[in-house]
């Protein structure tokens, strides 16, 4: 394993930065399952990670128009869980560099 030349404080914001962006796409992630099950959205746990994979997803949840409702959510809350994966470990692997 390669050591930044600041040594690990680098290191362990890149991690930090990599694991956010992981739990940001599995709350989506999450999400697109519940809806794609047909979860209770009566359920307090099913109704929390909906209001967090919109809040997370805000600028993509809409962003397509297919006639059917669940390849709107799969597109849209997948984007946004792909756009965070990717961006989240590339400024991860950019910090762990310097």
């Amino acid at each position: 394993m390669l050591m930044s030349r600041n040594g690990r404080g680098t290191w362990h914001a890149g991690t930090v930065i990599a694991v956010i962006a992981d739990i940001m796409a599995a709350i989506i992630g999450l999400w697109i399952l519940m809806y794609l099950l047909d979860a209770n959205r009566a359920n307090d746990l099913v109704q929390f990670v909906q209001d967090a994979a919109r809040w997370l997803a805000g600028w993509s949840h809409d962003l397509f128009t297919f006639d059917e409702e669940w390849a709107r959510v799969v597109c849209g809350y997948g984007l946004a869980a792909i756009v965070y994966l990717f961006v989240g470990h590339l400024a991860a692997n950019r910090i762990r560099r310097y």
